[in-house]
């Protein structure tokens, strides 16, 4: 499970950030200072952190040269309220990785994150052949069979098999398929998902009315148990 450290001084942001990194699965932790946030990451060692620029005390700028100055290369995705550009090319020229403007959406922030952490440890390859129950999927090929008979499944629908199988028995959310599989740069809504979904239940599953293996979870989004 990565770790997030979040600083940020306006409680209400925190908080509501704290809810949804942890909706994804992500470990989270919150300082309220500069000062506080040094001792923590020294402490805990996160694996990202999301820095306010705008702290009492010790700046987010402050606090981004200091760790850079001690050679912790953690990924600091900064924000600020003033969308100065003096501020970003500051913050960037510091050592920080990425950057956004309050007000900011959600999604795109989440994304930003899965991109900063996915360039840490590599992902493990997916074998190229995936198995469950009637149904053999080849990544490599694109192919797919049911009970030994061939299924045509899009481009699209590769990938998000893709996605599921590289996150079995995870809840993942709409927002977090559209921006993995889709892209956090496109604006497909989240029937979007719900609609490609239905499509892999009637090619893939044998009563897709009562899925086996490509789940849906009240209020969470869907689970793959293949």
């Amino acid at each position: 499970m990565h770790k997030i450290l979040i600083v940020e001084d306006q409680s209400d942001l925190a908080k509501g950030l704290a809810i949804n990194f942890a909706k994804e699965g992500y470990s989270v932790s919150k300082a309220d200072t500069g000062e506080k946030a040094l001792e923590m990451v020294i402490k805990e060692n996160p694996d990202l952190i999301v820095l306010d620029v705008m702290l009492p005390g010790m700046s987010g700028l402050d606090v981004c040269r200091e760790l850079r100055a001690k050679s912790i290369e953690i990924p600091i995705i900064m924000l600020t309220a003033k969308g100065d550009e003096i501020d970003r090319v500051v913050g960037l020229e510091l050592g920080a990785d990425d950057y956004m403007a309050k007000p900011f959406s959600l999604r795109e922030l989440l994304a930003r994150v899965r991109v900063r952490l996915r360039r840490q440890p590599p992902q493990p390859e997916l074998l190229p052949q995936y198995r469950f129950g009637q149904v053999l999927i080849d990544f490599e090929k694109y192919r797919a069979t049911v009970r030994n008979k061939p299924v045509e499944l899009t481009q699209k629908e590769f990938e998000i098999m893709r996605f599921l199988v590289r996150n079995r028995d995870v809840v993942l959310s709409r927002e977090r398929l559209l921006d993995e599989v889709w892209g956090y740069d496109t604006y497909p809504t989240t029937r979007t998902v719900d609609t490609h979904i239905l499509k892999l239940r009637k090619k893939l599953e044998k009563d897709p009315a009562n899925p086996e293996y490509i789940l849906s979870i009240y209020g969470g989004g869907y689970k793959f148990i293949g």
